[in-house]
Parts: C-alpha cells; structure tokens; sequence
C-alpha cells in the first residue's frame, strides 16, 4: 500500500470521570462506529488526564475499565480501532516532557479552560497538571501521527495549541509530526441538560437528573424523563430558542429514531407533554438494550476486557515508537 492509499488517522479520547451520557454518546460515540470504518482510529481513556482532579483509588481502575466496556458495548470494535488506556503507553508522558520543553507558559496561561477552572483560587492551590493539562493532549494526538482530532467547542483552542506545537517543532527538527485537522462530523445532536435546556448535557453534573447516564436502569430513565423540564404550552412545537425543553427532548427523540425534530413535532402537534416524554422513554429503553446486555457481558469477565486493552496497548505502543525516536534523535539524543 502506497502513502496516499493508507487512511488518515483519527485520535480522540474521554475522560474516564462522571459518567458516558447519551450526550456523549449522540455527540461522540455513534459517530466514533462510522469513523471506524472510514479511518484508522483510536480511541483512548485518558486516565491520565483524569488525575488533575483527585480520584477514589479504590475504584479509578475499574472506572477505566468500566468506560472501556461501555465504548465496545456501543459499537467500537476494538480489533478494527484501536481502544486503549493513556496510561498503558508511557509514551504519552515521554512525549509531554518533550513538548514541555517547546511550549511557553503564556499561550498555556491563556488556556480558557484554565482560567475557568482556576478563577477565585489562590496559586499555591492550582496543580501543575491542570496548567499541563493542554500540553499532554497535544502529546496524545502528535504521537500518532493523527491528521484528524474530532472536538467541541471547548476544545477547539487546545488543538489549535496542537498545531501551533508541532509546527514549531517540525520548524526546529524537520518533518516530526503531522499537523492535525479538526474533524466536524457529518451527524451529531447538542444534548442539552434535562432540568436546565439552556445548557449543555454533562457527565460530570453533579446533579444526576440533568443527564441519562448509558447505564442507567429504565426505572431511572423513565424518572428522568418523566422529571424533565418543559413548558406548559398547550400542543409540541419545535423552537430551540422559545421553548428550549420541548426542543431538547425532541431532538434526543429524533437522534435515536433516525428522524428529525421538526418530523417529530409534526407528529406530537395535537399530543401532550406525557405522550412525548412516554413514547422517548421507551424509545430510550430498548435503543440501549443491546448495549446494557453486551456491557454486562464484558464485565463479567473482567479478566477479558483487561486482555483486550492490553493488546490494544501493545498495538499503540508499535504506533507510538517510531514518532518519539524521531524526535529524540532529531533533538540530538544519545540512542539507548
């Protein structure tokens, strides 16, 4: 196979904190089971991320092991992609300190995400993780040779980092990385809170009746929808902007019944609220059926997920090796 016939590499990774929402998985995972197909993929639990805030050690290993199961039991293959753990391929961290020493304290103090995370705490209380935490995830996605890195907004400064990182090496040291490409996919719902529509849906609210978590049982589905904010205009209509709650579930419902929202509302005009909110909580239900029998599954033999991620590890590993000794030999390193 010649160079312009291989398929062009996409990273992308979750944090294995909170839990997967159907968020996460209208926004990313179903996408991720069409990516697969098209492009040589890998996709990572960024454990090491998730340590720039503490974690419950009793059960963190299991929490990775957990996202894992739930990424396969969407629909990843993980012997078509590449499903690991960011910890299992230490050179993820090698690479960080290398691109530590090409990265400048202010374009990473002018990170969004850190100052919000930051604002109103005194300095001595801010981990150098979390000011770090960019320059890792440009580790994660240089180390590949990735050419396409699917993000959100909120990611959208951290790649443009990537980028401005790796041509500044490449400047330095000739051709070491690519530079990466946002990758905006062709579908995709914005899944917003269910108390508080004008806000987006996320794994890590505090609050568990904002989201439906993947794993939810359908009694807490059927609360949760149930409890979901609307409004009390008589009839469903679909408008984002005037009656955000109704749009949101309308949109949920279109996303997993291959629809549209506006089709959907036609269909609901002369129903009520309980109508929609029933027939979504059924929908729901037997969507992730499948996937609740095959994460059950998978975590019954954990002895089994664990030789998978290790295999897929070893697959990173041999990915990952030719770009660090690039860069190591390109900077004038002694070879072990």
């Amino acid at each position: 196979m010649t160079e312009n016939q291989k398929k062009q590499v996409i990273f992308s990774g979750i944090q294995p904190s909170g839990h997967l929402t159907i968020g996460g998985y209208l926004g990313a995972l179903k996408n991720w089971t069409i990516l697969q197909k098209e492009y040589d993929c890998l996709f990572c639990i960024v454990d090491l991320h998730a340590i720039t805030v503490r974690q419950d050690t009793k059960i963190f290993a299991d929490r990775c092991r957990s996202f894992a199961a739930q990424y396969i039991a969407a629909g990843i293959d993980p012997e078509e992609a590449i499903v690991f753990i960011q910890s299992h391929v230490p050179a993820h961290t090698e690479l960080t300190w290398l691109l530590n020493c090409h990265a400048y304290m202010g374009e990473l103090s002018r990170m969004t995400q850190f100052k919000d995370k930051t604002q109103g705490k005194a300095e001595k209380n801010i981990g150098v993780g979390l000011f770090d935490y960019p320059v890792l995830m440009a580790a994660d996605i240089l180390l590949y040779q990735t050419n396409l890195v699917p993000v959100g907004a909120d990611q959208k400064q951290h790649l443009e980092l990537t980028r401005d990182i790796a041509e500044r090496v490449n400047n330095l040291y000739g051709k070491i990385f690519n530079v990466p490409e946002p990758y905006i996919p062709k579908i995709g719902a914005r899944v917003m809170s269910l108390q508080d529509p004008t806000n987006k849906m996320s794994k890590s609210d505090p609050n568990e009746n904002n989201f439906i978590a993947m794993l939810d049982s359908p009694d807490v589905i059927k609360r949760k929808v149930k409890k979901a904010v609307m409004d009390s205009i008589m009839g469903i209509t679909y408008e984002p902007d005037n009656r955000p709650g109704v749009a949101n579930l309308l949109s949920i419902y279109a996303a997993f019944a291959n629809s549209t929202p506006e089709k959907i509302a036609y269909d609901y005009a002369d129903k009520g609220n309980a109508a929609l909110k029933g027939d979504l909580t059924d929908l729901l239900i037997e969507s992730f059926r499948p996937f609740t029998e095959k994460y059950n599954s998978l975590m019954s033999d954990k002895s089994q997920i664990d030789s998978l991620l290790r295999r897929n590890a070893g697959r990173a590993r041999e990915l990952a090796t030719p770009t660090l000794d690039k860069l190591y030999k390109a900077m004038g390193f002694m070879a072990p």
